[in-house]
């Protein structure tokens, strides 16, 4: 067999002595990348977080309550904290002291079990050893049982025994280490990710006292770091540049009785990007997991929990999925977990650990109830949304963009015709609208991209009651058929069909309705391929405006019917209320009909569908039709049913 991409053996003979076992710390230094990422400046300041996670855990684990952190010249870095101290003891198994078979023996370490650690971000007994291989110095000093031991290493390998320095009354474990330059190619640690690291711990950890300095230069730097709102503390941080859309950020902290926490603090800024810290048991997990994932899932379905008890946001917020959430939001999650915890690769980037369900059920709960507690706020978090939703709609209408069959250069369409720029069939769209004051509005609130806007004068014939000759003489079903393209009855040709979607946008009154009826019923005689595939539409524009507030806590609440109108009052009634009807769509501004009616985003449409063939020919036969008597019959037995709502 021939391929392209073989290589040509070798004559010499492959057997057992080519196998090769790695022993001790080996495999580190022959393949470091497995372990630390990369030899860059990025797989550097990883050996030190390493040992600076090793410190954490001990404060997780309430052993220590202070870590130094210091950059020294000549690029050596010291770690202290005043934890427990590593053992020093003769180990069991391997016959040395503890010390030294942690530092140089892979997967060894005391965070198999929740025995010595409840929680920790150590799991694989790697990580200390891993810095060892990989520095050319490292001294360890041990405070514990009253007395003070150090022993040093180099490249793995152990340079001295474990030596007894003397007496003290402290506790804790101090290591010093220099990068080999054998492995890293640039081994000055950077003070801005040294410092920004020891920052994060002190954040993620209350209470913690973290020091960090740097030796090095002229000007030596040094910063103490403690904050006892932990992440309420670090979300200020974030957020100080930016303009919120709430002025309190949202805090929750959820302890179950099992072996799991969890804590975030969140908020929105009117920024188009995203900022989501994950941790996982003070990890900082940069490519995320089941965590993060379990934290945006859970405020998806909160939010459309809110949306899905509260009309008005129904119809804005359509459609609502994840990044229209995550634009401009600003958060930090952090989950402890005790026990078995998964990362993906000793980077530990990314938490693999089947926690999603537990992390999604407890931030959708707390979320919600947070909505619903805070009304005023829930309503600027989703005007946020809406806006996020919008630009997305948009983005993705722009990506879609192609060529329409026709193009509306070619074709002798009538004057009135306000047409659309876009050539993608797909989401071109035809407003039929009734008058000139409402189809002045209309191509004013219009999306000139991709809406068509076609005013109609006065009601249009009955279709139902004139003849054919009659109907194709009448000037405004002459323009109607002219925009749409396919031609009527026996002429219709679906392959000339201009426009996606058809929408009737008629008052919300008895005149309205009335010529969207007329409208149908052109449609059910002389197009009904429109109907049975989808194309045509009642656009659904509000009867009521309604302004709750004043000054900066204005807002502006659209009610469709007189049902939304007394629920919004009264969700409302302690607030200051102007309430205006709207008679026709003239009378709402470009603005207002954009927002309302036009914008799919945030519009409510009435896909029109032919459902039970039979019973809407005789509908129309009966309402339309040329029998009166009919017609009478059905107002006898039905006026009961909109006694009230007769808008006279």
């Amino acid at each position: 067999m021939k391929g392209q991409n073989r290589v040509e053996p070798t004559t010499e003979e492959y057997s057992g002595k080519d196998i090769q076992i790695l022993r001790g710390l080996e495999p580190v230094r022959m393949r470091p990348g497995m372990y630390i990422g990369n030899t860059s400046v990025g797989g550097l300041h990883h050996l030190f977080a390493e040992v600076l996670d090793n410190a954490v855990d001990e404060a997780l684990n309430g052993f220590c309550s202070h870590i130094a952190v210091e950059l020294q010249p000549d690029n050596w870095v010291t770690v202290t904290d005043n934890g427990r101290g590593i053992p020093v003891d003769i180990h069991p198994e391997t016959g040395r002291n503890t010390l030294e078979t942690i530092m140089t023996t892979l997967h060894a370490g005391g965070k198999f079990s929740t025995k010595s650690y409840q929680v920790s971000g150590g799991l694989h007994g790697v990580g200390i050893s891993v810095a060892a291989a990989l520095s050319d110095a490292m001294a360890v000093q041990i405070r514990r049982h009253g007395q003070i031991y150090q022993q040093e290493f180099s490249r793995g390998k152990p340079q001295t025994d474990l030596q007894l320095l003397g007496p003290t009354d402290q506790t804790g474990t101090k290591v010093s280490f220099h990068p080999d330059p054998d492995i890293f190619k640039d081994c000055a640690f950077r003070w801005e990710l040294i410092r920004e690291s020891v920052q994060a711990k002190a954040f993620l950890c209350k209470g913690l006292r973290l020091e960090a300095g740097d030796w090095r230069g002229e000007e030596p730097t040094h910063e103490t770091f403690c904050f006892p709102n932990g992440i309420k503390d670090y979300l200020q941080l974030l957020v100080s540049s930016s303009r919120r859309v709430t002025e309190e950020p949202f805090y929750f902290e959820y302890q179950n009785e099992g072996n799991w926490r969890l804590e975030m603090a969140l908020c929105w800024t009117d920024a188009t990007d995203r900022l989501v810290r994950s941790y996982a048991n003070s990890i900082y997990t940069s490519a995320g997991g089941s965590h993060e994932m379990g934290f945006r899932m859970g405020l998806l379905r909160a939010f459309r929990e809110y949306v899905a008890r509260h009309n008005v946001w129904q119809r804005q917020l359509k459609g609502l999925k994840g990044d229209d959430i995550t634009e401009g939001l600003v958060a930090v999650v952090s989950v402890f977990v005790s026990g078995n915890l998964e990362f993906q690769g000793q980077t530990k980037e990314r938490l693999n650990s089947d926690i999603q369900p537990l992390v999604e059920n407890v931030v959708k709960t707390a979320f919600e109830n947070y909505l619903f507690q805070n009304p005023n706020t829930a309503d600027h978090l989703l005007q946020r949304l809406h806006l996020a939703l919008q630009a997305r709609e948009a983005s993705r209408r722009a990506r879609e963009q192609i060529q329409t069959k026709t193009g509306s250069q070619r074709l002798n369409l009538p004057g009135k015709l306000a047409d659309c720029s876009s050539r993608t069939m797909s989401e071109r769209e035809l407003f039929i609208v009734e008058g000139d004051s409402a189809g002045g509005s209309s191509k004013q609130a219009r999306d000139r991209r991709f809406q068509a806007v076609l005013p109609l004068k006065g009601k249009i014939l009955n279709v139902e009651q004139a003849s054919i000759e009659k109907i194709t003489k009448n000037q405004e079903i002459q323009h109607l058929v002219q925009c749409i393209g396919t031609g009527i009855g026996d002429r219709f040709d679906y392959g000339k069909l201009r426009y996606h979607k058809i929408l009737i946008n008629c008052d919300a009154d008895v005149d309205g309705f009335h010529i969207s009826t007329l409208l149908l019923t052109f449609f059910y005689r002389y197009m009904p391929e429109l109907i049975e595939k989808g194309h045509i539409y009642l656009a659904q524009p509000p009867l009521y405006r309604i302004r709750v507030g004043s000054g900066k806590n204005l807002r502006t609440l659209y009610a469709y019917n007189d049902l939304e109108k007394e629920q919004i009052l009264k969700e409302n009634r302690r607030s200051k209320v102007d309430i205006q009807r709207f008679k026709g769509l003239g009378e709402m501004n470009a603005r207002e009909l954009q927002e309302t009616t036009m914008d799919p985003s945030g519009r409510l449409i009435l896909q029109v569908t032919l459902v039970d063939a039979e019973r809407t020919e005789e509908t129309f036969q009966t309402l339309m039709g040329k029998d009166a008597s009919r017609r009478y019959q059905f107002i006898q037995e039905n006026a009961v049913f909109v006694r009230n709502q007769i808008d006279v």
